[in-house]
């Protein structure tokens, strides 16, 4: 792996995918695996009650410079001043918003959130730690 890091000023093209929260462990941020009652860990073993998941951020784009396209990740808390909360507040939000409009599927993001997503980034550009 080339361990070779800078900056990218470039403009967002897309947004990947419309979930951007996951519940992570709180010792190696991997992707938890809950059921209704229970989280795992696949990675560290980490386990716990499902209600004291945690979330962290996760926005896949593609973006742009003036010569190539990327796929990038940004995660965790540097979103948070983009989406104005944190991101355990905003899986609160999504969960009680789907639950008062009858969504079953827990990884659903409203529509209004996705636009709004999409709103911000899309168009716009960044500098870029890769």
């Amino acid at each position: 792996m080339n361990s070779v890091r800078g900056l990218l000023a470039a403009s967002v093209i897309s947004v990947q995918n419309s979930c951007f929260i996951y519940p992570a462990c709180q010792k190696c941020f991997s992707r938890l695996i809950l059921d209704s009652r229970r989280f795992n860990c696949l990675k560290c073993g980490c386990t716990g009650e499902a209600k004291d998941a945690s979330y962290r951020y996760r926005l896949s784009l593609k973006i742009a410079d003036t010569n190539d396209l990327f796929d990038i990740t940004v995660f965790g808390s540097c979103l948070d001043p983009f989406f104005g909360v944190t991101a355990e507040n905003l899986q609160r939000c999504i969960q009680d918003f789907n639950q008062l409009s009858g969504e079953t599927n827990i990884d659903s993001s409203p529509g209004a959130l996705i636009q709004a997503v999409e709103t911000c980034f899309i168009g716009k550009r960044f500098i870029f730690g890769v």
